[in-house]
Formats: C-alpha cells, structure tokens, sequence
C-alpha cells in the first residue's frame, strides 16, 4: 500500500486497497487504516464515496462469515469429513466426492444458494461388495444400509441400482427412496463404488449349490451363494444343527435293524453328489407303500443328512409347476431334491406327469427367450430325485424311457418303531453326514470314486436288466460303501443281490413288450367282446386258432387307451412273428369276412401256451387226478 500522502482520490477508493485492509486479521489494525484512509479521503473530498464503499464491504464481511458460522455449527454436531462417508457402526469410510455423508442423512450442497441442497437418502446407506455370478457373469452389488439404529445387508442386482426407474424398487426392503431422491441416490452409489474400486470386495457368487470350482457350496467359504430369493429357506435349512454324534448314534441303531428302505434312501441321498462328478444323467428314487408306513419319516431321514427336514424347509412336494420344479433343481444342482407324496400334485403337473419325469431325469431345462428377444441360462442339474406315495411312481407313467429312470423301493409296514419320535429327533439334529460325506469324497478323489463305481456297474450288469438303471443303482451302490466305510462304520452294506431287486427286467420295460401284454390282458378281461353268439356287447373282435382277430377300429383304441403307439407295436409285432401282415406284405392287418362283411383287422398271436380256442394250458395239467370226470 502506498503511503497515505502520497495517495490519490482513485488510490482510496480502489479495491486492492480496500481488499487489503478488510483482509487483515488484527480488528484493531484494521480499524486505525480505515479511519487513517477516511480522513486522507476527507482531504482529497471523496470522504462520502469512500464511506459508503466501507458500508458495502462491511456487508460482504458478514455475509461470509455468517455462511462460515453455519458451516462450523454443523461441523460441531456432526463429526464428520467432507467427501468422505462418516457413518457410525462396523463399516470403514469410503470417499465420496462432495456428498456429505453422515448419520443425519445424504446430501449434497446445491450450487444455487436460492434452492435447496441435493438430498440422496435420509438414512446412511453404502454399496459395500460386489458379486460376480460364475454362471453367468453378471454382477449383484451388496447394499449396507441403517434404519432404526440397525444396520442392514441385501444383495441387488447391479442394474438395479444405475437406473432411477429401477432403483425406488428398493422402498420395499426399507429403503428411504422415492422418485425425487432416485437419480441423486444412483449418483451417489456410483461415486462411492467408483471412487473406491479397490477397497470393495469383488466376491464370486453363484446361484447353484454343489461343487462349483473345485469346492462344495455351501461349505466353501470362497464361493457364496446369491441365488432367488424363492429358494432362501431351502438355502438357510442347509447345515449343521444339533448333536452330531446324537444323529450318528440314532441313525446307525436304524441302519442295524436292516430296513432296505432306510439305507436305499439314506444311500440314494449321498449319492446325489456323485452323479455328476461321475458324468450320469439325475435319477429319481421313489418310495412306495400303504399308508402310515413310515415313507414321510423315511425322506426325513434322507432330508437330514444335508437339511433341516421340518416341513416346509428342505423338502418340498409336486403342489408346484413344472417350471418351479426345473429352477428348483437348477439350485440345488448336485444336492438331492426330495418331493413328498406324489399323489398329490398341481393339475399342470398331473396332466404331463411323464413328461416331468423326462424333464427332471435329463437334467437340462426348456430354452427360454426373455423380454429382449434373448435366450435366458438354460438350468441344469445333476441330482437325485427322491419322491414317495401309496402307488409306485412308475404307475403314473407308461413310457419306457421314463420307467428307466426310476428306482422304485417298496416300503413295508412299520419301518419305525416308534415314527413320531424319529421325526422330532431328526428335527433336532441333522446336516452333519452331509458335509463330512463330502469331505470323504474330497479326500478320496474322483479317480478312486469312478473305480468304486465302475467295480460295482460291473456286479449289477445283466443281459435281461435295464442298463441306465444299473449305472443309477450302481452310483448308489457307491454311496453307501462310502458312507459305510468312511461315516457310519458299521459294516451295514446293501448287498449286490439286495439291490439286484429293484432293477426291472428289459421284458417290463419295453414299451411294445408291455402293449403286447396289455393287449392280451384286455383280450383276457373282455371274452364277451369276442363271443359271437353274445348281441348285447358292443364287439371286438373273434378268437381263432390261438389269435385275437381284433378290428382294426378296436386295435387303435386299444393302444390309444394304454398309451402306446401303434404303429411301432405293429411294426415290432411284425418283426416279432406274432401278427399276421398281407400276403403282400405292405399291409400289417388283413381282411377277415364277419358274416359276409370283409372287415379289416390285427391278426394277434395270443400266449405260446395257449390253444386253438386262446385258453391258457397250466403246465402238466393232463396229468391232474381229477375227483370226477
């Protein structure tokens, strides 16, 4: 500043003067330039100028400081740091850009001082992990956010929370978002997940349990689980619970009493595990029996060994849809799906009973398209399927590709003494075997599993058994010396012979082997439809020399009621020698005269031991004493 006297009436009244004195800390200072610059002012007569000039300065003093007070006043409530989040509770600060980040709220100053500041969410809310499904690829972002004093974690999908149309969904978990703070909440979830890349956990995830990657969810930690929420209770009932040895002790005294229900089910239940380490296709192993049995109880057991067996928990039943049941297996993957009680089931169900069967067994889902004309992830799956009910599964279908894909196990009567108490201990204590039955497998390795595997395939191999069910109950088989061996310890195996009963002959389970007896047992219970001499029925066809002549009208309802093909049963009759085709050979049936009127039919070779008349023979019966004649 120049000296007063040498100052000029511009000098005084200057802004770099002026700024230079108002910017002086020392108040007393100040006071003695202002009054020194006023009456040089006076001397060079702009003292009014200069005193008004005074006056403006004076009131941009205040204004700033009164704007410095407020800023201070909230610094003194709330401790927190500009641009970084100041939250109390368990998680760390992230920086946040020019959010002011507290207890009290969310909120951002607004450039304009006339409007209001840019307020994000009322509550502390911060994304704090990101999961990278291994299925798909795709992100969910983990979201911690404080209501009522208390912290809460969910698990979104990452697009949720970049779109403000998208992101007000989050008002239903308890989350305080509307469509005025929307965008400016999205904006500050992308600054804190941006600006603190490296301290947010990446963590893979994956919607399916079972062995992803070399572990087992939902015992390795490294992987974590963030499937539908549909599946949250299945999800939350697996693990261990209770007693472990109180399990191991109950259950090997049910293992003693030599129950061919309760190790087939227990057995069926580790196994699941192996099928796809041992590249199978999922079987289901069913159940059945009278009523009051023990076949609830006994899928409890087979429930505990990885879950709680409570109802409504693990296990489920088939009041469901066919799409339910495919995403429910899809989650599952590897570990066993148990559906109680298939008598009763939703009418979708009832209706394509076989063809969920299929579904299930193949382990792949239906291609879908979704919203945007893409093709969503097919499900998969590589499980057991254990189901029960009073009438043997295989009775709800026909087809023998669906029967091959069944172990069907009689349940006796009073598999449990006391049925009531086995259920309220396995309620108590359960998923301990599973997880150590894993372990097992781990530490045997997959060479020495497939060898166990293919040694027992070997033993069940026959040239008159269905060769898919051999392979399933042989997995089986592998189970349960497993879990002989390496939990249980008691030397309760299921012999090979034991187990040689479940399978079915190829005879039952061809479809034309099983027309061929369907029809000759319609043929047997209708012998009215073939009696000429009877006018009050309507007819089928004659019987003559050891064949069932049937019209060929009659024939395709036959197999249409049976749910055969025709065609192909002719077609194997043929090849079989047991129909008569035309002479010329380009036709299957033939023209047979009734009373005059050529009709065409099937010409059926009824049962070998059955005579010119179609009655059947009983062995030695010409050697019978007779007590008359």
């Amino acid at each position: 500043m120049k000296p007063l006297n040498h100052m000029t009436a511009s000098d005084v009244l200057s802004d770099d003067v002026l700024s230079e004195v108002f910017d002086q800390e020392d108040e007393l200072y100040k006071s003695r330039l202002l009054l020194s610059l006023e009456d040089r002012a006076g001397e060079l007569g702009v003292k009014r100028k200069f005193q008004e000039l005074v006056k403006a300065y004076r009131r941009v003093e205040r204004e700033i400081k009164r704007q410095q007070n407020q800023k201070s006043k909230v610094a003194a409530d709330v401790p927190l740091m500009e641009n970084w989040t100041s939250f109390t509770g368990p998680y760390e600060r992230m920086r946040c850009r020019t959010w002011i980040a507290s207890d009290s709220g969310i909120y951002q100053y607004n450039p304009n001082p006339a409007a209001p500041d840019l307020l994000a969410c009322y509550h502390p809310i911060l994304p704090i992990e990101r999961l990278k499904n291994l299925e798909t690829g795709e992100e969910q972002i983990k979201l911690a956010y404080k209501r009522s004093g208390k912290w809460e974690e969910i698990i979104v999908p990452k697009t949720m929370i970049t779109s403000a149309n998208k992101i007000v969904s989050l008002s239903a978990r308890g989350v305080a978002v509307t469509s005025e703070n929307a965008k400016h909440l999205v904006r500050y979830l992308s600054d804190v997940e941006n600006l603190n890349d490296e301290s947010i956990m990446v963590q893979y995830s994956s919607s399916k349990l079972g062995w992803i990657r070399g572990g087992f969810l939902p015992y390795d930690t490294d992987i974590i689980f963030d499937g539908d929420s549909r599946f949250k209770a299945i999800f939350d009932s697996i693990g261990e619970h209770g007693d472990r040895n109180r399990w191991f002790e109950y259950v090997s005294g049910l293992r003693r009493t030599g129950r061919m229900e309760i190790k087939f089910l227990l057995a069926a239940s580790f196994s699941s595990v192996l099928i796809g380490l041992l590249g199978a296709l999922p079987y289901i192993m069913d159940l059945w029996g009278e009523t009051e049995g023990g076949k609830t109880v006994t899928l409890m057991l087979a429930a505990s060994v990885w879950a709680d067996p409570a109802e409504s928990r693990y296990i489920g039943d088939f009041k469901t849809t066919d799409v339910a049941l495919e995403a429910k297996a899809d989650m599952l993957n590897h570990l066993p799906m148990i559906l109680d009680d298939t008598s009763k089931t939703s009418s979708r169900i009832r209706e394509n009973f076989e063809g969920v069967v299929y579904d299930l067994c193949s382990g792949k889902g239906k291609s879908r398209s979704n919203k945007d004309l893409g093709i969503n992830r097919e499900n998969r799956w590589s499980n057991c399927i254990l189901t029960n009910g009073e009438r043997p599964l295989t009775a709800y279908v026909n087809q023998g590709g669906a029967i091959n894909r069944i172990l069907e196990v009689e349940c006796g009567e009073k598999v449990y003494k006391d049925p009531q108490e086995t259920a309220e201990l396995l309620k108590q204590h359960y998923g301990f075997a599973g997880k150590e039955f894993v372990s097992a497998v781990q530490e045997m390795g997959i060479d020495k599993v497939r060898k166990i595997q293919k040694e027992l395939q070997k033993k069940l191999m026959d040239d008159e058994k269905m060769q898919k069910q051999a392979i399933s109950l042989s997995i089986v088989l592998t189970a349960d010396k497993i879990a002989t061996e390496r939990l249980f310890r008691d030397g309760q195996y299921i012999s090979i012979d034991e187990a040689k009963e479940v399978l079915i002959d190829r005879s039952e389970l061809s479809d034309n082997e099983r027309c061929y007896q369907y029809i000759l047992d319609k043929v047997a219970m209708n012998p009215a439809r073939f009696d000429e001499q009877n006018e009050n029925i309507e007819k089928w066809g004659v019987i003559e020399n050891g064949y069932a002549i049937i019209y060929t009208t009659a024939f395709t309802a036959l197999c249409r009621d049976g749910g055969f093909s025709r065609p192909s049963f002719l077609s194997w009759a043929n090849r079989k020698g047991i129909i008569q085709p035309e002479n010329s050979g380009k036709r299957l049936d033939k023209l047979k005269s009734f009373k005059g009127n050529k009709v065409r039919c099937v010409f059926l070779k009824l049962n070998d031991n059955t005579d010119k008349e179609g009655f059947v023979t009983v062995e030695g019966e010409e050697n019978l004493e007779l007590p008359f004649r």
